[in-house]
């Protein structure tokens, strides 16, 4: 079964994708004449931007990665299908004496 899409068309005064806030997905959308994609959780639509949020761990430290991206340069937004591969812990050396 192919996953849902969602195309930038309207709906009101509801935000366009606002049925999938708070779920993993996948966004296309171009800058300039380059297509890039986005996956992580919509954390909010707006109105005239999405924002798409990914937390993660680097140097033990828990970090924020968020994205943001206006309505005209979507080109399409669906659910991720799968979780993010949780990376291994990176073992810290033991200090020698």
């Amino acid at each position: 079964m192919m996953p849902r899409l969602y195309l930038a068309l309207g709906r009101g005064d509801m935000g366009r994708y606002a049925a999938l806030v708070g779920k993993r997905v996948e966004a296309h959308y171009r800058a300039g004449d380059i297509h890039l994609s986005a996956v992580g959780t919509l954390a909010t639509d707006t109105g005239k931007a999405v924002f798409i949020e990914e937390r993660f761990e680097q140097g033990g430290k828990n970090k924020t990665m968020r994205v943001e991206i206006p309505y005209e340069y979507v080109v399409r937004i669906g659910e991720a299908r799968e979780e993010p591969p949780v990376p291994a812990p990176t073992p810290v050396p033991k200090k020698r004496r």
